[in-house]
């Protein structure tokens, strides 16, 4: 019996990736203007899959590069331009060959999807850990600095000592390990984007706290970055603990 066009429809829709080229191969002798329809989505998501398969295979160009290292860990930070809260830092070894698809620079994804990314993330490591330095130890030893204190102490929690570090730019001091800093690496390396989301999702959580700690500054919407809605509270409420003190001159000054 020929399936109604709503059936197959349904059955699209019930498909995973897997199954979708059994799927058009079944169908793609129907002439039904509405099947053809829902076959060429069928062939445009396995499409889009591929491509997308292949983007990630670029992303490990520098895990390749380095295969040689056992273990191969990506060190990026979140929170070196806000205004209030922490700077974190992410490092994250992956198993080889990790195929995490759509991860990416975390700058380049929703909320949404860096959440979902962050449990794939923590779920497939071989080894994961963030580094957190709260805004007095900015105020104390400058931002930079306190990148780096983020790094190390990430680097340090890890149930894996790495073999090789791939950091976003920067080359750490007083860590042992083999450095390889490359511009842009939350975009060209799986493992420093899996580290920039593990840095940018516990900040954000943390900041989500502070927002019902310190009410009225908005740190969930803005996350302590100097917003419009940001500067105006600072000038209103005056800061509060979590306030960067040395990146408040100018806006107490006006």
């Amino acid at each position: 019996m020929t399936k109604t066009i709503g059936q197959v429809r349904e059955e699209y829709q019930a498909a995973n990736l897997q199954m979708l080229p059994d799927f058009i191969q079944k169908y793609k002798h129907d002439h039904r203007a509405g099947v053809k329809k829902i076959t060429a989505q069928a062939e445009k998501k396995l499409q889009d899959l591929e491509q997308e398969r292949q983007r990630i295979y670029n992303l490990t160009e520098y895990e390749r590069q380095y295969a040689q290292a056992a273990y191969i860990c990506g060190v990026d930070e979140a929170g070196r331009g806000p205004l209030a809260g922490p700077v974190a830092a992410g490092a994250v070894i992956l198993p080889k060959d990790c195929e995490i698809l759509y991860i990416n620079d975390s700058k380049k994804l929703s909320a949404k999807k860096r959440e979902e990314l962050y449990d794939i993330i923590m779920e497939r490591a071989l080894a994961a850990a963030v580094g957190i330095v709260p805004p007095q130890r900015i105020d104390e030893i400058n931002i930079l600095q306190a990148a780096y204190e983020a790094m190390r102490i990430a680097i340090n929690k890890l149930d894996i000592v790495p073999d090789i570090l791939l950091n976003d730019a920067v080359t750490i001091p007083e860590v042992p390990i083999r450095q390889i800093p490359i511009i842009k690496g939350d975009a060209k390396s799986i493992s420093i984007a899996a580290a920039s989301i593990l840095a940018k999702v516990t900040r954000d959580r943390i900041m989500d706290e502070y927002d019902t700690v310190y009410p009225g500054y908005g740190f969930a919407s803005h996350k302590g970055y100097g917003t419009k809605m940001h500067i105006e509270a600072i000038r209103c409420l005056g800061p509060c603990e979590i306030h960067r003190k040395t990146f408040l001159g100018s806006i107490m000054d006006t």
